[in-house]
């Protein structure tokens, strides 16, 4: 034993990868519902979206989300309930399917595409001297997230608890995770995703749940 963690193969099939992809999205959705209500988030689900925000350049698929579908759990157990296997919160769902339409219009706007590349350089030049997940990174991908995406006239309105919601680094914090459900459903889309799949592949798509 060399007290290595060794990566888990998710199943490697275009399926398996939007499902991941698809994870990701949700469970920024998650987050956001999480953080917008109590002001805390899962600790190892929080770490998986910042660092696959950051991380532009990955040597694999499974190295964006950190090599164990473990790190979308919280993501994985949203897919299932959108299928009908547990109860689905609508907050959550509505948050998912608008990060996917704002991904939408983002991919056609390369001004906003080069803008966005661009914050993610300076970010992850901070990430490297403070750390991935220090408050400095968050608030510049708060800010890169809050300069694009929110400007489109389809922005997402978070609900939750008001005090908690102006409270200290908590826009920037739930920014930073809608920048990382942008980057999953940009993921997403790469991997062959498509809205129209979610309806016509269900089956395909809980297989690929199971496995996981």
């Amino acid at each position: 034993m060399n007290g290595t963690t060794p990566i888990h193969r998710a199943p490697d099939s275009p399926t398996a990868r939007q499902a991941l992809a698809l994870a990701g999205v949700f469970q920024a959705a998650s987050l956001v519902d999480e953080l917008a209500r109590t002001g805390h988030v899962d600790q190892r689900a929080w770490d998986t979206l910042i660092h696959a925000t950051l991380e532009t350049d990955p040597a694999s698929f499974e190295a964006i989300y950190g090599g164990h579908p473990n790190n979308l759990r919280r993501g994985l157990e949203v897919l299932e309930g959108m299928l009908g296997r547990r109860q689905a919160n609508p907050v959550v769902m509505r948050y998912g399917f608008s990060l996917l339409m704002l991904m939408s219009k983002l991919r056609t706007d390369t001004a906003m595409m080069d803008a966005l590349g661009q914050r993610l350089a300076r970010a992850q030049g901070q990430a490297e001297h403070f750390g991935a997940t220090h408050e400095n990174v968050i608030a510049s991908l708060g800010e890169a997230y809050q300069d694009t995406l929110s400007t489109f006239k389809s922005r997402i309105v978070v609900q939750g608890d008001p005090s908690l919601l102006q409270s200290r680094m908590m826009p920037e914090r739930v920014r930073a995770c809608l920048l990382a459900g942008i980057r999953f459903a940009l993921l997403w889309h790469q991997q062959g995703g498509r809205r129209w799949k979610l309806v016509f592949q269900r089956g395909a798509l809980k297989k690929t749940l199971d496995t996981l």
